[in-house]
């Protein structure tokens, strides 16, 4: 029996829904599908947001032989057997889900095909292709990002399945699959077979997971993220792990933790240690390379490092006392010796005069004159 996801797959541009900064009226992947244009291409994004489906309606305007194949289990000889095959003239395009699988020897194995256009090449995956595609190989793709689906997206999704839910389910499945379409309508669909009725308890009972202790957008999801945030700023190892441990083991997003982190290394550690933002953006980028389970341990090292820190919140707080200002004040004339004198009119309006490189004078404007932020 074909799956309700499949069912409703678009056919077409004016059945799809999301990524209007790529299919919109005048927008890249818009353009090539109407001008039946043949290039490669990569898809870079979240799971569920439409790289497939996209694939499917650009290799059908090109009038193409599609051929699909995961590189989790897909090697050299599958590719040899499309190559091989007599596609009588027409395009052969080669949909390759999850590319960053492809080891360097497979990816080097496609490139003179995809270089010769004997395979046009749309790859898909949910890793930066920087670091996970040969740079000869994405040299010759255009990469194409594509964004989690929006709320907005997401009901008109989950309404073109055409399943009867009342508002309260609607919403909390929206919540739930956090802008994966095909998590979201594989949900209902199973709701509906076990329990006829679609309903948020339903949908709960269906799922039976760890996930739904963790609502990632209830407020267990911003209890625990308070904690482990709390915890580092109380220099707290300990309990900081062991919230980080049970985010990790709730399915909560990764790099959501690791974004935490990026602000928590200047915002609380500061001037105190400089490194520590060193430290937390290499663990973000190192949770990017790795994924999960791995990158748990990376975050672990990070957490327990920005926890021995020293704390200093001058520099945080010396921005919020300057942006209170902003917003108070608006745009303060800047001090005429600070502008710079770009026309011989700006010259003669004293732009630039008595500007000394290392005055101890205050570069602040008239009205601030004195104010000291960094305290």
């Amino acid at each position: 029996m074909e799956p309700l996801a499949s069912k409703i797959r678009p056919k077409n541009l004016e059945e799809f829904f999301g990524q209007e900064h790529l299919v919109g009226e005048g927008k890249p992947l818009n353009i090539a599908i109407k001008q039946k244009h043949l290039f490669s291409f990569i898809f870079w994004g979240p799971p569920g947001t439409g790289k497939t489906t996209l694939g499917k309606i650009y290799a059908k305007s090109l009038d193409a032989k599609l051929y699909e194949l995961s590189a989790v289990s897909a090697g050299k000889a599958d590719i040899r057997k499309i190559l091989d095959e007599d596609s009588q003239n027409v395009p052969k395009v080669l949909f390759l889900d999850e590319i960053h699988r492809f080891n360097k020897a497979q990816q080097d194995f496609l490139l003179p095909y995809v270089e010769r256009g004997e395979i046009t090449l749309i790859g898909a995956t949910t890793e930066n292709p920087s670091f996970e595609v040969i740079p000869a190989l994405l040299s010759r793709c255009r990469v194409f990002v594509l964004n989690e689906l929006s709320n907005e997206n997401m009901k008109a999704i989950i309404r073109r399945a055409g399943l009867k839910i009342d508002k309260k389910a609607e919403e909390w499945l929206i919540n739930m699959a956090n802008g994966d379409a095909r998590q979201a309508i594989t949900m209902l669909e199973n709701t509906q077979e076990l329990y006829k009725k679609i309903t948020v308890e339903n949908l709960k009972n269906a799922l039976q997971s760890k996930f739904l202790r963790y609502d990632k957008a209830g407020e267990e999801h911003y209890n625990t993220i308070s904690a482990f945030i709390k915890s580092m700023r109380a220099s707290q190892p300990d309990a900081a792990l062991y919230y980080l441990a049970r985010m990790i083991d709730s399915g909560e997003d990764p790099k959501f933790i690791a974004r935490r982190m990026v602000i928590f290394a200047s915002e609380d550690i500061g001037l105190a240690q400089p490194t520590a933002l060193v430290v937390a953006n290499d663990v973000f980028r190192a949770v990017e390379i790795i994924g999960l389970p791995e990158c748990g341990i990376n975050l672990a090292h990070g957490t327990a490092y920005l926890c021995q820190c020293k704390k200093d919140k001058s520099a945080y707080n010396a921005y919020m006392e300057a942006m209170g200002d902003v917003k108070q004040y608006g745009n303060l004339p800047i001090p005429l010796n600070l502008r710079n004198p770009e026309t011989k009119l700006m010259e003669e309006l004293n732009y630039g005069k008595n500007y000394e490189k290392y005055s101890k004078e205050s570069f602040l404007p008239d009205k601030l004159k004195g104010k000291m932020y960094l305290k």
